[in-house]
C-alpha cells in the first residue's frame, strides 16, 4: 500500500511536467522562435544591406557609410524628408481637432452624438487605396472641389491646379490622411475621457471652473498617455506617409514623393537594396528620435498640468 502511494504520485507530477513543457513550448518557443525568424533576423540582414551597394541579384560590395550620407547630402532624399514637415503639421491639426471633437462629445450631452462619432469615424474604416482614389477625382482640375468652390462664386480660372501646383499639392494630400485618421484619434480620446472619474467635473464646477479651466486641468492630464500614443501613431504615420502620395499624387509626381515613397523607388524601381535599407534605417532612427522628445515634453512641460490634476483627484475624494 505504501509503495502505491508513493508511486502514483510521483506518476502524476511526470504527467503535470510534460504537459507545462508543452504548453511553454507552444505558447513561448514557437512564438519566439518566429519573432526571431521573421523580425529579428531580417531586422539584422537590413542593417547589414544597408553597408552594402547592392540590389536583389548582385552585391558589389561594402561601402561603408556611403549609403546613409547619401541620404543627407543628396537634395532628393533630403527634399522628401523635409515633405514630411508637412505631414507632421497636418497631424498636429488632426490631434487637435480629434481633441476638440471628443471633449465636446463627452462633456456636451448632444442629442445623437452617436451619429456624429460613427460620421467621423467612418473615413478610418475606408481603405487607403479606395480613399486616394476618391480624392483624386475630388482633387482634379474642374471636378468636384472646383464645382464647389465655382457655386460660391470663386470662378475656375482662379482655382489652382490642386494636385499639380506644387505651392498647394501637398497641403492637398495632407489633407486626405488628416480626413482618414482623424476619427481614430478621437475614438481613442473619447475612451480616455470616459475613464476619468466625473467626480472631478463636479468638484472642478463646485470651484467655479468652466470647461476651459476643466479641460486644462483635468482632461488633458487625464489623458496623458492616450495623447502620447496618438501623438506616437500620428508622427510615425506622418514620417512614413504612403497611400496619398502613391495614389492621389500619382507615385510621387510634381514635388509629392515623401521619403517612404523614394524607399519604395529606390528598391523596387531603381533596385537599389542597399541605398533603401539605409534610408529605412534613417527613418526608424526619425522615428525614435521624436518619440524620446515626446517622452521629454510630457515629462517636463506637462508636469505642472499633471500636479494640478492630481490636487484636484485628492480634493474630489476628499469631498465625496
Amino acid at each position: 500500500m505504501s509503495i502505491v502511494s508513493t508511486v502514483q504520485p510521483d506518476l502524476r507530477r511526470s504527467k503535470i511536467n510534460w504537459q507545462k513543457v508543452l504548453v511553454i513550448f507552444l505558447f513561448a518557443v514557437v512564438p519566439l522562435f518566429l519573432l526571431i525568424l521573421f523580425t529579428y533576423i531580417p531586422f539584422g540582414k537590413m542593417i547589414q544591406f544597408s553597408f552594402h551597394n547592392m540590389s536583389y541579384t548582385k552585391d558589389k560590395g561594402f561601402v561603408g557609410f556611403d549609403n546613409y550620407l547619401k541620404i543627407f547630402t543628396k537634395p532628393e532624399y533630403v527634399d522628401a524628408m523635409l515633405l514630411s514637415l508637412y505631414y507632421m503639421a497636418g497631424a498636429v491639426v488632426q490631434l487637435a481637432l480629434a481633441l476638440f471633437f471628443a471633449s465636446v462629445l463627452s462633456l456636451e450631452r448632444l442629442r445623437g452624438s452617436g451619429i456624429y462619432k460613427a460620421v467621423l469615424f467612418f473615413p478610418f474604416l475606408v481603405n487607403g487605396i479606395a480613399i486616394g482614389y476618391i480624392f483624386k477625382y475630388f482633387f482634379t482640375h474642374g471636378f468636384v472641389l472646383d464645382t464647389v468652390l465655382q457655386a460660391i462664386g470663386i470662378p475656375l480660372e482662379k482655382l489652382p491646379y490642386w494636385l499639380r501646383d506644387q505651392s498647394v499639392n501637398n497641403w492637398s494630400l495632407v489633407f486626405t490622411s488628416v480626413w482618414k485618421y482623424c476619427g481614430q484619434n478621437m475614438v481613442l480620446f473619447i475612451g480616455a475621457i470616459a475613464s476619468i472619474d466625473p467626480t472631478l467635473y463636479e468638484a472642478a464646477t463646485i470651484d467655479g471652473a468652466n470647461r476651459w479651466q476643466q479641460f486644462k486641468a483635468i482632461i488633458l492630464p487625464g489623458i496623458k498617455t492616450v495623447f502620447m500614443l496618438n501623438l506616437i501613431l500620428s508622427i510615425t504615420g506622418s514620417l512614413s506617409a504612403f497611400e496619398p502620395a502613391y495614389v492621389v499624387g500619382s507615385m510621387g509626381a510634381n514635388g509629392t514623393a515623401t521619403f517612404f515613397i523614394k524607399i519604395h523607388q529606390m528598391a523596387h524601381v531603381s533596385q537599389k537594396v542597399g541605398q533603401a535599407c539605409a534610408m529605412a534605417m534613417v527613418l526608424m532612427a526619425l522615428i525614435l528620435l521624436f518619440t524620446v522628445l515626446q517622452r521629454l515634453f510630457f515629462r517636463y512641460v506637462m508636469k505642472d498640468s499633471e500636479s494640478t490634476f492630481n490636487a484636484k483627484a485628492n480634493k474630489a475624494k476628499a469631498l465625496w
